[in-house]
């Protein structure tokens, strides 16, 4: 039990550290941010406690909206995939997820892919929903969740594959 907080502990402290000192600098064609820390939110033990888990989602959120002050939208977009989180490994997942079977680093790399992308696109669309706020914005609203979210899914995965692999040896 004090393996898997401790890991938790340090993956959500690293994702934090490398989202607001690293990533959060990162603005590619004046609209693209890779945002890294929703790994902590697809990562997250399924067995654990749920309400835990939402409180720590906004948190993360919160945190990550302090640095660049963007007024909840972080904590907005955390809390709404931590909530449907059960319903996209359901979908991605099926009966696997049902069974409480599931291991991250045994599940073949297109259901991975496919969980991922479906969190990190919500994530992105609620996220730049609420930062533009404007229905007359909502081509740069999809036009930017999709470019950042191919960008954060492209990370997301790598990142998986690298430390999955390291840990398996």
């Amino acid at each position: 039990m004090t393996n898997i907080f401790s890991k938790n502990t340090v993956r959500f402290i690293v994702l934090l550290l490398v989202q607001v000192l690293v990533l959060s600098h990162i603005n590619f064609m004046g609209f693209v941010n890779p945002y890294l820390y929703i790994l902590f939110i697809i990562l997250y033990p399924i067995k654990n406690n749920r309400m835990l888990f939402i409180l720590l989602s906004f948190l993360l959120g919160l945190l990550v909206d302090m640095f660049p002050d963007s007024g909840g939208i972080h904590a907005a977009a955390s809390v709404t995939i931590a909530f449907i989180r059960p319903a996209a490994l359901k979908t991605s997942f099926g009966a696997v997820y049902e069974h409480q079977a599931l291991k991250f680093n045994s599940i073949a790399l297109g259901q991975r892919i496919t969980y991922i992308t479906l969190l990190t696109f919500i994530h992105h669309l609620v996220l730049f929903s609420l930062e533009f706020f404007n229905l007359s914005k909502i081509l740069l609203t999809l036009k930017s969740t999709l470019l950042s979210s191919i960008f954060t899914i492209i990370l997301c995965v790598l990142m998986t594959i690298l430390f999955s692999s390291s840990n398996k040896k």
